[in-house]
Order: structure tokens, then sequence, then C-alpha cells
């Protein structure tokens, strides 16, 4: 009953649940449709001035349908798409999701808890992914993990840790102007950029960042690796970290992980790897053996919004010593004081392991994905992911108007068209204007890179819907277009 002295109380559940549910079942079935039909609609279309125009209403202050609200979204936002679920997608490094993994995002989002920690079972369920790539990984049970937002995060929390760690001081309570020398850390010329902000954010400053050189095939050279730490020592520096890529974001390079794990091993530094891209080869028979030296690091950042194909976002840190990844990151205030009963209760908070007590559920729709499909599918998905790309580099290399531009180790193709007879500003100019064109024919999307000056095209084959027929598809378009921006 109202009390006259009080005004009414509000909610911000549906007033009319049946036509909610109606029009959910609706926002279902388009959602379903759309994943079913994406081969029907070009990978992406350029966003009209009338859309964009839309897209800058002013602050609403009048209640609006949900219909009206959800039929906006039909019309203004979900026909100009990035693109990455469509089977031509293949620009950057992006996985496209699945039907299934779509719907635990909307179970975990009508759950909603917050994953800081607690006695909860979502809590549990993150445990238990963890445990699964520890398994994976052949890292020891009793070691940790979290998931994250993506592995530019996970490579933060990673290489807080060995910074931590080594420091040889409580670097959390004193700060770095404490240390008496200047830490310094390696990692390739092709090293991601996350790895540059994560230097930076430590407070290292990006000059701590060897970048050593790479071979021909793009991987870091070992023997420049050694001497840069020999050359440190001596002018009173202190190594503590080197950063071995399993995939490099230009080529898909695999760094000699076995070969810097030893090194590591003898200098006493910390060794960390970026497996955003490639790590999760590992879960092919035929192919895991060219980044098995994974298993060997100290810490690992993954992307499974990448290989494992999970919609965003999803990524994964992975640290040998559970005792060092805690003691980098917990603090525990009277208000989060672990109880021994009730809801303050249970024995892991993933809070004491990161930046973030507030997380949300992304542990679902890896627990659920890994379960639907079983791990050796995801292991055979990879492979055929590579098979593609090695079938993409055929293609390249029997067209007379296409080059290829670099090796393809994982799943990166880096090719260009050539007509011959350019130097080599028109031939990066035409391949700009031509995969501009590329993109706005709707097509296929791959996307760049430019390796020694030269501008390349470049396809992550991060995709479980992509088919051999559409490589087909890609070369016919990007000859053809070529030619168009030649003549």
């Amino acid at each position: 009953m109202e009390n006259p002295q009080y005004p009414p109380e509000e909610s911000l559940d549906p007033e009319d649940w049946d036509a909610f549910r109606d029009l959910a079942h609706r926002m279902l079935d388009d959602m379903l449709d759309y994943q079913q039909q994406i081969r029907q609609r070009p990978v992406w279309q350029p966003v009209p001035p009338e859309v964009k125009n839309f897209l800058k209403q002013p602050l609403p202050l009048i209640p609006q349908p949900h219909e009206r609200v959800y039929q906006d979204f039909v019309d203004y936002v979900l026909p100009y798409p990035m693109g990455n679920p469509h089977p031509r997608f293949w620009g950057w490094v992006m996985g496209n999701g699945t039907p299934f993994a779509a719907m635990a995002e909307l179970l975990a989002a009508t759950m909603n808890p917050n994953m800081g920690g607690g006695e909860h079972a979502a809590n549990y369920v993150e445990a238990q992914v963890v445990d699964w790539f520890k398994e994976m990984f052949g890292y020891p049970q009793d070691a940790s993990g979290l998931l994250t937002s993506g592995a530019s995060m996970a490579n933060l929390v990673g290489l807080t840790v060995a910074r931590n760690t080594l420091a040889g001081f409580d670097i959390r309570r004193r700060g770095l102007r404490a240390g008496q020398r200047q830490m310094v850390l390696y990692a390739s010329q092709e090293v991601h950029s996350c790895v540059h902000k994560a230097v930076e954010l430590l407070g290292l400053g990006r000059d701590a960042l060897r970048l050593i050189q790479v071979n021909e095939a793009y991987e870091m050279d070992l023997s420049t690796l050694q001497e840069a730490i020999a050359a440190d020592r001596r002018a009173g520096l202190q190594p503590f970290c080197v950063v071995g890529t399993s995939g490099t974001v230009n080529t898909g390079a695999i760094d000699d992980l076995k070969g810097i794990a030893e090194i590591c091993r003898k200098e006493g530094l910390w060794f960390h790897v970026d497996g955003a891209i490639g790590a999760v080869a590992v879960l092919s028979p035929e192919v895991g053996g060219c980044v098995e030296g994974v298993r060997l690091s100290d810490s690992l950042a993954l992307d499974l919004h990448k290989w494992m194909y999970m919609p965003f976002e999803a990524g994964f840190v992975l640290v040998r010593s559970e005792k060092s990844h805690r003691m980098a990151f917990s603090l525990t205030p009277e208000y989060l004081a672990h109880a021994e009963r009730g809801l303050a209760a249970g024995q892991l908070w993933f809070s004491d392991y990161g930046l973030q007590l507030t997380r949300g559920f992304r542990a679902l729709k890896v627990w659920m994905s890994m379960k639907e499909h079983g791990v050796p599918k995801f292991g055979r998905m990879i492979q055929q992911n590579m098979a593609q790309a090695q079938y993409l580099a055929q293609l390249v290399n029997a067209h007379p108007l296409l080059e290829m531009m670099a090796p393809v180790q994982l799943n990166i193709v880096c090719f260009r068209f050539n007509p011959g007879g350019l130097n080599q500003d028109a031939l990066n100019s035409l391949n700009q204007e031509l995969l501009i064109r590329l993109h706005e024919s709707g097509i296929a999307a791959p996307t760049y890179t430019t390796l020694h000056e030269q501008y390349c095209l470049r396809a992550a084959i991060t995709n479980h819907r992509s088919r051999r027929e559409d490589f087909d598809i890609l070369v016919e378009a990007v000859s053809r277009i070529g030619a168009e921006v030649l003549a």
C-alpha cells in the first residue's frame, strides 16, 4: 500500500512484462537471423551522413517505448557494423564470436555478478576456466590466472608482476625512485604497442624497453638479445624481463621461445610471453609444436577473442607464481575484508590479482563455449585457419599481379598488388587506394601494415566462418580493383 507521506516508488523493470517478452523474442530472432544470414550482407559499408547526424541527438529527457528504441538500433546501428562477424573479415586480429557465446553474454548480463570476489557460483566458473588454461599451457596447478578485457591488460598484469618480483625491494611501498639501478627489459622490434604502453604505465619509461632487431623471418635475434643484456649489466643497469612474442601482429612471426627461456634461466630474468595472437595454437596437434615454448614462460598473455573466437571482451593472463601474482596486486581494506561465512566468504577474490575490483562475468562465455565444442575442436579450427593462410599464399604466388611480402608462419598473410614498372611510392599509393576501395565494395576486409617501407595488404585469419572460396573471392577482387586503380 502506498504511503501518502512518500512519493511513489519507481523501478526500471518493464511495466508490461508480456509486451517486453514479445519484443525480447523478436530481438533474439533478429540477432540469430543476422548471424545465420551474415554472408548475404556486405562485410562493411560507410556510415551515411544522415546516420551520423541521427547519432548526435541531444541528451534524452523524455522516455521512449522499448519498440522505438530497438527500431532505432535496427535502422541506424545494425546495418553499419565493423564487420568482424562476416566470413570475409580478416582485419587486424579479431575473432567473430559464436551464437552460443552471444547467448552466454545475455545470461551473464542477466545474472550481472561483480566478479571481484565473494562466495557465489560465478566465481567458481572463472576459477574453473583458470584451471583449464593452466592445464592447456602446462602451468602448475598452484599457478594463478585472471580473465581480463584483452591482451593489453593481460600484458600489463604480467609485466607488473615481473617488475615487482624482481625489483629487489618493496616497489609498491617505496616506488621506483628507491631503486639503485634503472630496470630494463627486452622485446623484439615487432612487439605489440601494448607492451610499450605497459612499460610507460609502469613508470619505467619507454627508453627502458630495449627493442631487439629481428631476422629475415621477423623473429627476435637471440645473439643480439644476449649482447644487449651483457651491455646493460656492464653499464650498471638492472635487466629483469624478456618479452617473447608468440605471433607478431605484423606477420605472425614466432620468436624462438625455447631459446629465450634458456637465456632467461641463465640470466635470472622473468620470461613473459605475449601470446595474444598465436599461443593458443598449442591446441592444434599438427602445428602446436611451433609455439610449444609458451609453456616455459613465467607469465603468459592471451586474447581469447582472437583465435578462440569469443565475443569481445575476453583476455587472459597466466602467472606461474601465485604468490608473486597476488603480492603485486592484493590490497584489502576494511570494506573488502574476507569472511569465513556468508556472501563475503570464499577463498578466491579475483580483485587480489589485477587492477579491477568491479569485473564482469566474462568467464561464462568462455566456460560455455569450451564445454559446447570441446577443446580439440578449437585446435582443429586453428589448424583450418592456418591451412587457409597457406591456401591464400598459394593463390597470391600463382597470380602474376600479386606479390607475397613476408613468410607465412601462422595465420597472417601479407601481400600486395604489383603490376611491375612502378616505384615504391607509387606502389604504396596504389595499394592504399586499392584497400580503401575493397572495403567500400563490401566484398572483403583485410587491413594493412608496412614492412621495410612497403605498404601491404594483410589478412589475419582468425575467422571460423571463412571458407576457401572466400579467399578466391578476395584474390579476384584485389586483382580487379588493383587494375581499376591502375587504369
